[in-house]
């Protein structure tokens, strides 16, 4: 997935309407840093950069798998985790599901934006480590799958 002119103009509004002051978005590789003008800080003000956290800090924590050999699905965002399209509707997924790449796994919410979350493996459902509604990091696993057909 890439960026376009048209991504870049409707995270720039979006930021400007919310309460936020600056914005870092990383996806596929691409960086994307954003600060209100008021907000950039000046360099002579600034305060020296805070040391690099450890690599623990950084990977959230996950159980470990119940079994050998399955594989895991990460949260591409940082957001709100839905299993489910509404209220009230059953579940994307349910464990023993079988699963393929494009199969829709959930939603997560960013900004009040709603983005799509897909297996990205062949398999079947075999731990669902997220709770519906609840806050993810970046890379924290949600589920894990069994690989098959």
């Amino acid at each position: 997935m890439t960026l376009t002119a048209k991504d870049v103009a409707e995270i720039l509004r979006i930021l400007e309407e919310s309460s936020f002051d600056q914005l870092s978005l990383e996806m596929d590789g691409v960086k994307l840093n954003l600060q209100r003008g008021s907000a950039a800080p000046h360099a002579a003000d600034s305060p020296p950069a805070p040391p690099p956290l450890p690599n623990s800090l950084l990977q959230p924590k996950a159980k470990p798998p119940s079994e050998p050999g399955l594989l895991e699905i990460s949260s591409p965002l940082v957001g709100i985790f839905y299993l489910t399209p509404k209220p009230g509707e059953p579940p994307f997924v349910e464990l023993g599901t079988k699963v393929g790449i494009e199969t829709v796994i959930g939603i997560i919410e960013v900004m009040k934006l709603m983005h799509t979350v897909h297996a990205g493996v062949k398999g079947t459902v075999a731990e669902i480590l997220v709770k519906n509604g609840t806050a993810v990091e970046y890379g924290e696993v949600v589920m894990r799958v069994r690989p098959g057909d």
